[in-house]
């Protein structure tokens, strides 16, 4: 994904699109989870595209993601962390901030991504599995 689009490109991503240039970043993607972002959309045909992080929150406090391969909408946040260019909804930034996405083997034989995230109490104990693990896809993780 590292030859999509970037932060560089801010008119090619839509009108509206806000480009995120902090000193932090706003999602850290691991290296690990960074590999297999790119074999997922090669896998898809998605190369070309970011990946759309986002979350919720429950009305039990918990946090629930999803992600899949999308071009940036108006007024989107596009970043790159680990050479994969993501995008975030405003509406999902504040429960993203500092969150870190990783891709790890829980057993042997079974690797998921996982978020890290600071803003959900839950991942201090238990990092939330990802959806199927493998593709990237839109499967949301979680409780």
């Amino acid at each position: 994904m590292a030859e999509g689009p970037g932060a560089d490109d801010a008119a090619a991503l839509g009108q509206g699109t806000r480009v995120y240039a902090g000193d932090r970043n706003m999602i850290t993607v691991t290296p690990g989870a960074a590999r297999q972002i790119r074999i997922a959309a090669a896998q898809a045909d998605a190369v070309e595209l970011r990946l759309r992080l986002a979350a919720r929150r429950d009305t039990d406090g918990a946090l629930h993601y999803a992600m899949g391969f999308d071009n940036a909408r108006n007024d989107d946040i596009a970043l790159v962390s680990g050479e994969i260019a993501l995008v975030v909804s405003p509406q999902h930034s504040g429960l993203l901030e500092g969150m870190t996405l990783d891709f790890v083997e829980f057993e042997p034989g079974d690797f998921r991504f996982i978020f890290i995230n600071p803003n959900d109490v839950a991942t201090a104990v238990d990092p939330k599995p990802a959806g199927c693990g493998g593709c990237g896809c839109k499967h949301s993780g979680g409780a």
